[in-house]
């Protein structure tokens, strides 16, 4: 994917969460993250997408799978 690609994609994100409200925004983002896992084929695959995601907003991984 290019940054043109990465920007598009994300600037649809904010735009999705903006209309959905900040209400449902974790609801949108769940079902949002679902999606995209479904496209892996095995969990070892996402797992260190999540750990990843988890470090960089400040939380901690406690165990790796």
């Amino acid at each position: 994917m290019t940054d043109t690609d990465l920007d598009q994609s994300y600037s649809a994100v904010c735009e999705a969460l903006s209309q959905v409200g900040e209400a449902r925004a974790s609801m949108f983002l769940a079902m949002l993250s679902l999606s995209l896992m479904s496209r892996f084929e095995r969990a070892d695959q996402v797992l260190p997408l999540i750990a990843n995601a988890l470090a960089q907003s400040g939380g901690e991984v406690t165990h790796e799978r």
